[in-house]
């Protein structure tokens, strides 16, 4: 962050330090530079477009499987539970050749659909067993009484199951938007090198790899890649606290 607002003869000759001691030789020509002579605009939206419906998708599919595996009693329930669990231990590297030649087959590879599809995937077994175990928590009680009032499982789930859930949903969106945000290698994999399509991870690698951007250059980009998950992890930092804690002592 300190270097990011330093020319580039502080930063090449001078400790980040000295920026803190007369004569304070700071500048905005590293954020000049990022957003002027780079297409950070289009790559940001790119990310926003990835990010936010990879998010939203993966946390109403986990929200709803893990209710389910939660509070419905059905034959083969432990197994597929279990099945989850295990898919918590398999790398993510070994999906890549598989999805992409099936993503390949359905002419998707390269567009947002095959990223999305991509992360709600890998988000599922971690957020299903989350939310499980939350809703799991959740005093039979409540929804019983519901029940006798005359709602479907439906109405329980969304007047009473979500409002108690909210710190897990919080911790669920928190991780995962963090995850899409952050990511270079799925989204190379699925999207390519396209700049139409590229997020700011990718935007940034070509940085480092082929312009030659001086260090300063790449600690600004770098900072406004951070910026949006650090805005959001310490917006429902609470929520995320309480969501992954729940059910601890039991």
């Amino acid at each position: 962050f300190v270097s990011s607002f330093r020319p580039v003869d502080a930063v090449n000759n001078t400790g980040w330090w000295t920026a803190f001691v007369p004569p304070f030789n700071v500048s905005l020509d590293n954020y000049v530079s990022v957003l002027t002579r780079n297409q950070i605009g289009r790559n940001f939206i790119n990310s926003a477009l990835i990010t936010v419906p990879a998010t939203l998708i993966a946390l109403t599919l986990a929200a709803i499987t893990g209710y389910v595996f939660a509070r419905w009693k059905f034959r083969g329930r432990e197994i597929l539970f279990l099945g989850i669990l295990i898919l918590l231990s398999v790398p993510l590297q070994m999906t890549l050749v598989p999805v992409l030649q099936m993503f390949s087959a359905w002419g998707i590879v390269g567009t947002f659909p095959a990223v999305w599809i991509a992360h709600v995937g890998y988000a599922m077994p971690f957020t299903i067993y989350l939310l499980r175990n939350f809703f799991a928590g959740i005093p039979n009680e409540l929804f019983e009484s519901a029940s006798v009032d005359g709602a479907s499982d439906l109405a329980a789930f969304i007047r009473i199951g979500i409002p108690l859930a909210a710190p897990a949903l919080a911790a669920v969106a928190v991780f995962e938007f963090m995850f899409v945000w952050n990511d270079l290698l799925v989204a190379l994999i699925y999207l390519g090198g396209s700049p139409d399509v590229a997020p700011l991870t990718m935007a940034v690698t070509n940085m480092v790899n082929s312009r030659g951007e001086g260090w300063q250059v790449l600690t600004a980009a770098a900072f406004i890649l951070m910026l949006v998950p650090l805005i959001v992890f310490f917006a429902l930092q609470r929520h995320f606290v309480r969501g992954l804690t729940a059910g601890a002592i039991k």
